[in-house]
């Protein structure tokens, strides 16, 4: 059986894989259109014709070069030779969407003199040879437009994008453009170039000496090599099928991750270097011609994602010579990285181990080029390399332990800076002085060096508060002129004192106070305080993105979880109490709280109300209090007994007598209860808790024993438990919850959402939960609008999501949701990426547009139960007004407890409603009056609006749906009546169509 399930499950990932792979590679027509447009771009360069080139055409890229007034004017001619690199080249390894064809255009010797190499002579003159074919090729007419970019991101190294006039087969590839990349191949003197002795940069010097400029020889040595290095990595892709399906499989990869798919981390040429080397024998051919495409996406996987941790973790379970075969593969490729990474074959390895020393010594990660004298991963920092460890890490385990080898978590979620990281920061450089005054480049970029400078930073004063940190400049404009160099002398400033430690210590330490509702800030606030004291910002340059969000949880300036330390502590004095009545026939074994606001995650978790403590408190009343009290739901089981009667209506009788047998026990003791047969409520310690008891016939603890009437207690006390233990691993997941893009972009129809927090699942597991899936999806064929559930939970408590999800919501009202949580989650990415602008704030996340309904009730907010907890009153909608009403005297959200008001104690707590919301009751009567007419729409956190969308007709009936076509403002006037003293207004934006 569980070879069978196994067996069925890897089919169903080769299929999407091979899906997958179909989607992304163009096809072989495109590709032939393709390459027939490098061809034809190549052949205008190749007619270029000779001419003169003056720097005044580039005279902005000389000055920031410091070059201005030099002698750089040469005579244009032709270049030497044109070739199409790059996945093209490559057999089509080409991954849309970002599809483009590399031409490599070797630069003359004649254009250049021999010492050319020095003080960026040679990158001034690259950048005007380019300058020269961008003036030739404008006027063609197989040219539709052309742009300026850069070489992986490094500004002294532009290159020039062809966008051709498509061809019909190029449509299926949008953007499609032709790169053209100068290379230096035999321009220079090798060993004029050494990393570790030669100085090529004059400027870059410390107190009057020459310092070696490695990352300035290693950028022109990278042009001298880059012909050769295509050539080998494209002829050890090129018949290679599964290698060229990895590699697609790989940028896809990649491309989803956006911090890592970076200038200082991966790209797709530097991911066809790791997959080439290792097919070599320096690697020990990790990757050979036998495998699949599938076992090459893990091997490379596994080489990058090799940690100490890592190994560790796997260590534990080997049991046989073959696992411990693995675990030395993983040793193995450990060393390999620390030291360093050599392409070239063993038998023809040039390079010596003081090159390597020299290499390892220069750069953070280093991947040798087939020549020996390039460092293709030259720009990768070390932070960078970290986090390409740690995505390569969840990959594997996602492959191992997520549904469908982790296909969805892998190549179709996005997962940007914004889902990643918890906290973003934008710092604003432009107009500060001491950065400005600084040269633009000498050895390396200036913001290479500033982004290493601020992480250094940010390390320093962090230390062990974070698990990663990542500095990356966003964008490389070449009249940005950044600093070269920050002092770190005094690093905390007037921050640091000494203080004495509990294990007698003193030692110089800083403190960051703050409430325990914004110990997120922390981060924030060291953060402002090492930036602006070491690079001499101002606040308002330091753009955080952490605590934009914090104003929808806070009530009068604070966060009600500032309370949930009493709140606790009044829950376990009543479990203690509960526990020690001795006067109720059966012992109370169980008391487990159920509501939200024990497990965190509560919007708005109750604060103590004045008038729900016990009757000898001392408690100083204040002059007004709220009238409605929410009551926290507790669950109690009872000692076993056999005399529980089997009819579940005399059942549900006993467990009542049994709660008013507690109530009138505890309020003997002190405390306050309201009773009746259907709930009792105990006011103590500033809470009121609803009592209930659950009953399993059996006792073994498992759903399928449970009376049906206690089927929904049994469930959430699971949920509770669960998430309970979920919160104590996360701290942060109670605040937040995120679940946006989840939401939005799951595939709600033909996938269960299966929640395995423990790993509890096993593959007979997984089988039961897809067979409850596929019979819960048997009516599809017939109505695929109509399915239940149409959102499928899966847990190890509920595997087939009878929990919450049986009949809500339905599919209509799940596609709604799916939109405005797409639509928010897009918003919040732009807003941590881009910053706050125009109409968009960060309130538009909470906010839905009235005009997304077709009509609208609006309450008086000062008739709801808790008119402090509307984020946004709602405006008044563009449409037509229908009815508009009073508000009703009968009933406010606060009551006074001055002394000339209120009689005594007693009479004030006989005016609580506990567990009363006005809002819940009208809804509840428009749903009794209007159940097919439309469906509502409403904040049950904190809304004074209510929206409605008319049913479809088919739905509604044919009469009933007449006579909402021919009258909707009568219906919507009966709305109004039914919320009379509640409603304020009822509005009509769109009328029903018939269908």
């Amino acid at each position: 059986m569980a070879a069978a399930v196994a067996a069925a499950a890897d089919d169903s990932i080769v299929y999407k894989l091979s899906a997958l792979l179909e989607e992304v590679r163009p096809s072989a027509a495109a590709l032939r259109a393709a390459s027939e447009a490098a061809d034809a771009v190549a052949g205008l360069v190749k007619r270029v014709p000779t001419q003169q080139a003056t720097p005044e055409a580039v005279a902005g890229f000389v000055r920031d070069l410091g070059l201005a007034g030099e002698k750089l004017a040469f005579t244009f001619r032709p270049p030497e030779v044109v070739r199409v690199a790059g996945s093209h080249a490559a057999g089509g390894a080409v991954a849309r969407p970002d599809v483009s064809a590399d031409l490599l255009v070797r630069l003359p010797k004649e254009c250049f003199h021999e010492k050319d190499f020095l003080n960026h002579r040679y990158h001034a003159k690259r950048c005007l040879y380019l300058h020269v074919i961008e003036k030739s090729l404008r006027s063609s007419p197989l040219i539709q437009k052309i742009s300026w970019s850069t070489f992986l991101d490094e500004a002294r190294k532009p290159v020039l994008h062809y966008f051709t006039v498509a061809a019909k087969e190029i449509a299926e590839l949008p953007g499609f453009y032709v790169r053209i990349i100068p290379t230096a191949s035999f321009l220079f003197n090798v060993s004029k170039m050494n990393l570790s002795t030669r100085n090529n940069v004059r400027a870059y010097t410390k107190d009057g000496i020459n310092l070696p400029t490695p990352k300035y020889n290693c950028s022109i040595l990278e042009d001298m090599f880059l012909e050769e290095n295509a050539e080998f990595i494209s002829s050890s892709v090129a018949d290679w099928k599964a290698l060229q399906e990895a590699l697609v499989l790989l940028k896809v990869w990649a491309r989803q991750r956006t911090s890592i798919y970076t200038h200082d981390c991966l790209n797709g040429y530097l991911i066809s270097a790791i997959l080439v080397f290792l097919t070599v024998d320096s690697a020990g051919s990790m990757i050979n011609r036998s495998m699949t495409t599938r076992q090459i996406f893990r091997i490379v996987m596994k080489f990058l994602g090799t940690s100490e941790q890592q190994k560790l973790i796997e260590l534990k379970p080997f049991t046989n010579i073959i696992i411990l075969n693995h675990f030395y593969f993983l040793v193995a490729t450990s060393k390999m990285w620390t030291k360093g990474l050599v392409i070239q074959p063993t038998k023809k390895r040039t390079i010596t181990k003081e090159d390597m020393v020299c290499f390892l010594k220069t750069f953070d990660v280093v991947i040798c080029d087939v020549s020996g004298h390039v460092n293709l991963a030259s720009r990768m920092t070390k932070s960078a390399f970290i986090e390409l460890q740690d995505e390569a890490a969840c990959v594997l385990n996602c492959l191992d332990k997520c549904r469908d080898g982790g296909f969805e978590e892998l190549f179709m979620t996005k997962v940007d800076l914004g889902a990643k990281f918890d906290s973003c920061l934008r710092i604003n450089l432009k107009g500060n002085l001491k950065i400005t005054t600084s040269s633009f480049c000498l050895d390396d970029l200036a913001w290479r060096k500033l982004e290493k400078d601020v992480q250094s930073l940010l390390q320093q004063g962090l230390t062990d508060r974070t698990k990663m940190i990542r500095v990356l400049w966003r964008s490389t404009p070449s009249e940005w002129n950044i600093m070269d160099a920050i002092k770190f002398r005094k690093f905390w400033g007037e921050k640091a004192e000494l203080r004495r430690f509990k294990d007698g210590t003193i030692a110089e330490s800083t403190v960051w106070e703050s409430e325990s509702w914004e110990k997120h800030t922390i981060i924030k606030k060291i953060a402002d305080h090492v930036l602006t004291k070491h690079l001499s910002l101002q606040k308002e340059d330091l753009i955080h993105v952490v605590d934009q969000l914090d104003f929808c949880l806070l009530v009068g300036g604070q966060d009600p979880v500032s309370s949930s330390g009493a709140l606790f502590e009044a829950f376990d004095s009543l479990a203690k109490k509960l526990r020690l009545l001795d006067d109720v026939p059966l012992k109370i074994s169980t008391v487990q709280p159920l509501d939200p606001a024990f497990r965190h995650t509560s919007v708005f978790p109750p604060e103590p109300h004045p008038l729900a403590y016990e009757k000898k408190s001392s408690q100083r009343l204040p002059n007004f209090t709220a009238t409605c009290m929410r009551s926290l739901e507790v669950m109690i089981q009872l000692e076993g007994s056999g005399n529980w009667p089997l009819d579940p209506i005399a059942m549900e009788k006993t467990k009542s007598a049994f709660l008013l047998k507690m109530g009138e026990s505890l309020e003997d003791r002190g405390m306050f209860v309201t009773a009746s047969e259907d709930e009792v409520n105990v006011l103590t310690s500033g809470y009121s808790f609803l009592l209930k008891i659950f009953h399993e016939r059996d006792g073994d603890g498992k759903a399928q024993n449970v009376p049906s009437e206690d089927k929904e207690l049994f469930l959430r006390s699971q949920h509770s438990s669960m998430i309970n233990g979920l919160h104590g691993r996360y701290q942060v997941y109670g605040p937040v919850v995120r679940f946006l893009r989840l939401l939005s972009s799951f595939d709600w129809t033909f996938s269960p959402m299966i929640i395995d927090i423990n790993n509890d699942f096993n593959l007979k597991d997984e089988k039961e939960i897809n067979e409850n899936f596929m019979l819960s999806r048997k009516s599809y064929e017939q109505n695929p609008h109509d399915i239940e559930p149409a959102m499928f939970l899966a847990t190890s408590y509920d595997k087939a999501s009878e929990s919450w999800t049986r009949h809500s919501p339905s599919k209509p009202v799940l596609k709604r949701m799916a939109s405005y949580a797409k639509s928010s989650a897009e918003l919040l990415t732009n807003l941590i990426i881009q910053g706050q602008s125009g109409q968009y704030t960060w309130e538009c996340v909470f906010r839905t547009p009235l005009s997304n309904y077709d009509a609208v009730v609006l309450l008086h907010q000062e008739k709801l139960c808790r008119p402090h907890q509307v984020l946004f009153p709602a405006e008044t909608p563009n449409g037509k007004l229908v009815i508009c009403g009073k508000p009703s005297k009968d009933f406010h959200p606060y009551m006074p407890l001055n002394k000339g008001v209120v009689k005594s104690l007693h009479d004030a707590r006989e005016k609580i409603l506990v567990n009363f919301d006005p809002t819940t009751y009208f809804l509840r009567d428009l749903k009794s009056a209007f159940p097919k007419t439309f469906k509502l729409w409403y904040d049950s956190i904190g809304g004074d609006a209510i929206g409605l969308t008319w049913e479809n007709s088919k739905k509604r009936g044919r009469d009933e749906a007449d006579e909402t076509m021919l009258d909707p403002a009568s219906i919507l006037k009966e709305v109004g009546n039914v919320g009379k003293g509640l409603v304020r207004g009822v509005y009509l934006l769109k009328a029903p169509k018939l269908q």
